[in-house]
C-alpha cells in the first residue's frame, strides 16, 4: 500500500498544495513551526479521519476559511483508489472512489498508518489511556468490527454513565434501565476484550524477535493486557460475557455512589515486561526507547499479516530521539519494506547512509521545493 498524491486545500497552513510522493521513502526537512507535522498529519488525518494532534476539526481549517479538503490516491495490490475528507462547520465527508460514506467505520481501512511521534515513546510510561487509544486505534484499521464495536462501546457508556449519574442525584430510582444498558454494555464489551487479547498476543509475538534485536539477545519483551475484569478463558466469548456481567452486578451500588462505570475496557491498560521487570516502573530511559521502537516495528509486520499489505509509516522527528543504534535499527527494518514519511530539522549522519534514494522535500513557511540530486 502506497499513497501517490496528497492535495490540500485551506488546511493548516496550506492554501493549495499538491505533491507526488516516492515508493520509498519521502523526507520533509525544515525549521520548526514551518509546516513539516501538518503534512504528516494530514496523511494521518486522510487515514483516519482524525487527527493525533487535535480533537476539534475546526483546527484544521485555515485561519479565516470556511472548510477544508484533504484528497489523495492510494495505490494497492489490485486498486488505485482516490480518498478525500472534507471538512466544515457542517461537519465531515468521507468519500471512497468520490463515493460519500455513511459511516466513517466503512471508510477507516482504506489507507493504513502507522505513526511514530516522540510522545509515542509515552507509550509505554504514560497514562492508560494512552495505551488503549494506541490498541484502539491500530486495531480498529485492521478489523472494522472492533472499529464498530468500540464505536458502539463509547455511546453505550456515555448513555449508562449519564443513567448512573441520574441514579446518584437520586433524579430516578428506577433500575430496570440500568439493567438495559448494562446488558448492552457487556455484550459488546466482551467482543471488544477478546478482540483485545488476541490483538496483542500476536503483537507480543512480532514485537519479541525484533526487540531482543535491538538489545542484542539481552532483553525479552512480554505485553500482558491488565482488564478490569477477571475473566480465565482468553478464548470465550460466553465465559467473558458471564464474568463481565458478574463484575458489574457486584459494583453496582458502588457505580450508582460514584455515578459512573467503573469496570470494562475503558478502565483496562497494557503492561510492558522486560526480563520479568514492568519497563513503565523498573525500566531505563534507552529500555523503554527499545520497546517502544520494536512495538512500532512489529505493528507494520503484524498489519501486513492482517490486511494482506503493507501500512504507510509516519515518523514525525523521531529520528533525532533515538541513538545511533536505534536509528540503525529503525531504517534497516523499513528500507525497500514500506512506503515511509520522515520529518526532521535535518537528516542525520545515520539517516544518509542508510537511506537508499529518498525524495527530499524543502519545507518553509508553508512553501515546498524539491531537492534536486547533485
Amino acid at each position: 500500500m502506497e499513497l501517490e498524491s496528497l492535495t490540500l486545500k485551506n488546511y493548516r497552513n496550506y492554501g493549495d498544495l499538491t505533491l507526488e510522493f516516492s515508493d520509498g521513502v519521502n523526507v520533509f526537512l525544515g525549521e520548526n513551526a514551518q509546516g513539516k507535522t501538518n503534512l504528516l498529519e494530514s496523511i494521518y488525518v486522510l487515514a483516519l479521519a482524525r487527527s493525533h494532534r487535535t480533537s476539534s476539526d475546526k483546527d484544521l481549517i485555515q485561519w479565516s476559511e470556511k472548510e477544508a479538503t484533504i484528497s489523495g490516491r492510494v495505490k494497492r495490490a489490485i486498486s488505485n483508489t482516490p480518498l478525500s475528507l472534507n471538512f466544515s462547520n457542517k461537519g465531515k465527508k468521507a468519500r471512497v472512489n468520490h463515493l460519500e460514506q455513511s459511516k466513517l467505520s466503512q471508510y477507516i481501512g482504506q489507507l493504513n498508518v502507522i505513526l511514530f511521534a516522540p510522545e509515542d515513546l509515552e507509550l509505554v510510561k504514560g497514562a492508560p489511556s494512552v495505551r488503549r487509544r494506541f490498541i484502539d486505534m491500530e486495531f480498529g484499521q485492521m478489523n472494522p468490527l472492533y472499529l464498530y464495536n468500540t464505536t458502539q462501546y463509547k455511546r453505550i457508556l456515555k448513555e449508562r454513565n449519564a443513567y448512573l449519574k441520574r441514579l446518584q442525584l437520586k433524579q430516578t430510582t428506577d433500575t430496570v434501565f440500568l439493567d438495559v444498558l448494562s446488558e448492552q454494555l457487556v455484550n459488546v464489551g466482551a467482543q471488544i476484550l477478546l478482540a483485545r487479547e488476541s490483538f496483542l498476543k500476536k503483537l507480543e509475538q512480532a514485537a519479541q524477535p525484533i526487540h531482543a534485536e535491538i538489545s542484542d539477545q539481552r532483553e525479552t519483551l512480554h505485553l500482558v493486557y491488565n482488564s478490569s475484569v477477571n475473566f480465565e478463558e482468553k478464548d470465550d466469548l460466553a465465559g467473558v460475557t458471564a464474568a463481565f456481567e458478574a463484575a458489574l452486578l457486584k459494583q453496582r451500588a458502588r457505580e450508582i455512589m460514584m455515578g459512573s462505570t467503573l469496570l470494562g475496557p475503558h478502565r483496562d491498560d497494557l503492561q510492558f515486561i522486560v526480563n520479568d521487570n514492568d519497563v513503565a516502573v523498573f525500566g531505563s530511559q534507552g529500555q523503554q526507547r527499545t520497546t517502544a521502537l520494536a512495538v512500532k516495528l512489529a505493528e507494520i509486520d503484524l498489519m501486513q499479516q492482517e490486511t494482506g499489505e503493507y501500512p504507510v509509516l509516519l515518523l514525525d522527528d523521531v529520528l533525532s530521539e533515538l541513538d545511533a543504534n536505534r536509528q540503525t535499527h529503525l531504517l534497516l527494518a523499513i528500507q525497500d519494506k514500506v512506503q515511509t514519511f520522515i520529518t526532521a530539522p535535518s537528516l542525520t549522519d545515520v539517516a544518509r547512509q542508510l537511506i537508499h534514494t529518498p525524495k527530499v522535500f524543502h519545507v518553509k513557511h508553508g512553501e515546498i521545493t524539491l531537492e534536486t540530486e547533485n
